[in-house]
This record gives structure tokens, C-alpha cells and sequence, in this order.
């Protein structure tokens, strides 16, 4: 087969396609450029926020599916939310201070722990979820998901204060609610007991009630289970019908240990 063949093929099978890649390399360095200006006491926050809207308007105007003027429009409701995402990051990263013996500075928590930035980038792709910009929330948090290998959907609702610990290879689906004060360690999974493209309007997630701990690899499934406030989730656990507050799950596999004979 020719080359000119071939560009001629792959030509006809991409005639359906309406992407332009650069949204994702564009939503990637906004991303760090948001959380640079948000975070960093030397940035320069006015020449930040003039490139910020600059980056934020070439992505929208790839991203958006509204007229032009109504997607300009967005970046001014965005820019309105940050700071109050940046408050409750705040507390975010002080409820980690508080809570892991490991932490030695809010500093530390800010540059260092991969669980803070995908919150951080959790809170603020959720804002632009709610501007229904829909492939710019889903790019932002698939590169923090890709960064720290926690994957928050956009679209769930999260309350702060926050903490996720160790982060890796935490989910959490898009219509799950989390109240305020609850502590997330790795592997856990808040997700849909099926999947059906059916059920997208509707609520698959669970609800995790204030107060809750979650240890680590612990899966929680399904739109109807609420796990209550104060209660305990133990480590592997798998939970899909609701949990009444002040409850401890455990899992109730033994583990035995047994010497080995001499030879």
C-alpha cells in the first residue's frame, strides 16, 4: 500500500472526528498554572490572573458549546469561585495538619502530599462542572488523576474540611456527596453498583455522612447507600446498603499465622 493510500485511509476513518488535541495540552498547563497562582506566596497574582484568562479563553472556546459571548462570560464566573475554593482548601490542608502524624508544616502539605492536589484540583474542576464545561472539568481531572492516581469525578460533592491520605488508587464517582470532617486513606472506592448508560441522570454513588473514616481499599457501592455520620469503615471492607451512624464495619476475614516445621 502507498503512502499516499494510507493518509488517504486514515483520512476517511478520522472524517468523523471533531477533536483538537491541543485542549488537552492547553488544560494541563492551565492546570499547574491555577494551582501555581493559587498556592505560590511569589506569584505575581495580577499578571497570573491576566495569562490565566488568556489560557482559560483558547480552552473554552475549544471546549464550550455555547455562543461565543455566553463561553467569554465563563471565565468571570470562574474567577468569581476561587476565592472560596481557595478557603476551603485552606481548611482542607489544616484538617490534614490536624490529622496525620506525618505532617510536619501546612507548607509540606501544599508541595508535597498528592492527596492535597487532588482535592485541589478536584475543587476546582467541579466549578467549572457547574459552568457545564464539561471536557475542560474532565481534562483537569484526568491530569490530576494521572498525577497523584486518585480519580475524583468532577462532578461529586464534596464538603470541606477533607482528607485524603496516601492517595493511590482512590475513586470517587460523580454523583457521590461527602459531608464535611471525612478522612479517605488509598484504594478506597466510591462507586456504582452497575453500570448502565441508563442510569446517567440519575444517583449511583454513595452518600458518606460527616464525620466517617475510611480505611484503606474499602469499597463502598451504590446511589441508595449512606454510610452514617461517626462511623468507621474498615480497611477492605465492602459495603452496598446503607451503614447507620456510630457504626464500625469490619471485615471479618481471619488471617492465621502458622510456623513452618524444620526440616
Amino acid at each position: 500500500m502507498t503512502k499516499d493510500l494510507i493518509v488517504q485511509n486514515i483520512n476517511a476513518l478520522k472524517s468523523d472526528f471533531t477533536i483538537n488535541y491541543s485542549i488537552k495540552t492547553k488544560t494541563e498547563a492551565f492546570t499547574e498554572k491555577l494551582f501555581y497562582t493559587l498556592f505560590d506566596s511569589n506569584a505575581p497574582l495580577n499578571e497570573s490572573i491576566d495569562e490565566l484568562e488568556k489560557q482559560f479563553k483558547e480552552i473554552a472556546s475549544i471546549a464550550c458549546k455555547k455562543p461565543l459571548t455566553l463561553c467569554d462570560s465563563t471565565w468571570n464566573n470562574f474567577l468569581e469561585k476561587l476565592p472560596s475554593v481557595l478557603e476551603n482548601l485552606n481548611r482542607d490542608a489544616l484538617y490534614i495538619l490536624e490529622n496525620d502524624p506525618a505532617s510536619n508544616s501546612v507548607e509540606e502539605i501544599y508541595l508535597a502530599y498528592p492527596g492535597f492536589y487532588a482535592i485541589a484540583i478536584y475543587r476546582l474542576s467541579h466549578e467549572l462542572y457547574l459552568l457545564d464545561l464539561l471536557l475542560f472539568s474532565r481534562l483537569m481531572s484526568e491530569y490530576a488523576h494521572r498525577i497523584t492516581g486518585t480519580d475524583i469525578h468532577a462532578g461529586a460533592k464534596i464538603a470541606s474540611p477533607f482528607f485524603i491520605d496516601h492517595a493511590t488508587g482512590i475513586v470517587i464517582g460523580e454523583t457521590t456527596v461527602i459531608e464535611k470532617n471525612v478522612k479517605i486513606y488509598q484504594g478506597v472506592t466510591l462507586g456504582a453498583l452497575s453500570v448502565s448508560k441508563e442510569m446517567k441522570n440519575s444517583k449511583r454513588h454513595p452518600t458518606v455522612e460527616k464525620n466517617v473514616c475510611i480505611y484503606a481499599n474499602a469499597t463502598i457501592l451504590g446511589g441508595n447507600t449512606v454510610i452514617g455520620k461517626n462511623s468507621v469503615v474498615g480497611g477492605n471492607s465492602w459495603v452496598t446498603r446503607s451503614i447507620p451512624h456510630d457504626s464500625i464495619v469490619l471485615n471479618t476475614t481471619t488471617t492465621e499465622v502458622k510456623i513452618k516445621e524444620k526440616k
